[in-house]
């Protein structure tokens, strides 16, 4: 674990936790602006297949991104549960806000260090830098994401220019 994930996990402690499938993910608390019930969602056209496309929040576009396509999974079904989660990821000084397609929220939890391990070592073709650690509760893995380094620098220029 790098010197910049241990200090990360040290610093904060509250999580949002979310579903997406049967895996639970978290995000850290201060990088959540809000969270918003599912509201339809503008397509724009010859984006990545895990952007949806983009809402308006108070007068500002926002791109909106399907978690689960983004990781792998199949297209999130839109439920009574599903939401948006509406973060700011930084990247290079700039802040982008985005939203985050998730099943469901789930709770706003504390995790000390001590229930965070590192990120497992797959491979090398496989990437995990995205990953802050793994906690664990009520002994489930809890899947605790980087969220500026979820999106490369490529997918986030792609989502502003679509958002504008």
């Amino acid at each position: 674990m790098s010197e910049e994930q241990q200090q990360a996990i040290v610093d904060s402690t509250q999580y949002l936790t979310f579903q997406l499938s049967d895996e639970v993910f978290a995000v850290d608390i201060s990088k959540v602006r809000e969270v918003l019930e599912y509201t339809s969602v503008t397509t724009v056209p010859r984006t990545p297949a895990f952007m949806c496309g983009v809402i308006n929040l108070r007068g500002s576009v926002v791109p909106v991104v399907d978690m689960r396509l983004k990781f792998s999974m199949e297209e999130t079904e839109k439920t009574v549960n599903t939401c948006i989660i509406i973060v700011e990821i930084v990247q290079d000084d700039e802040v982008a806000v985005m939203g985050a397609l998730a099943d469901s929220v789930r709770e706003v939890m504390e995790l000390e260090p001590n229930q965070i391990e590192p990120p497992p070592k797959i491979g090398t073709n496989i990437r995990s830098d995205f990953l802050k650690g793994m906690g664990k509760h009520d002994n489930q893995f809890i899947m605790i994401l980087d969220i500026n380094k979820v999106f490369s620098q490529e997918e986030l220029s792609f989502m502003k220019d679509a958002a504008s």
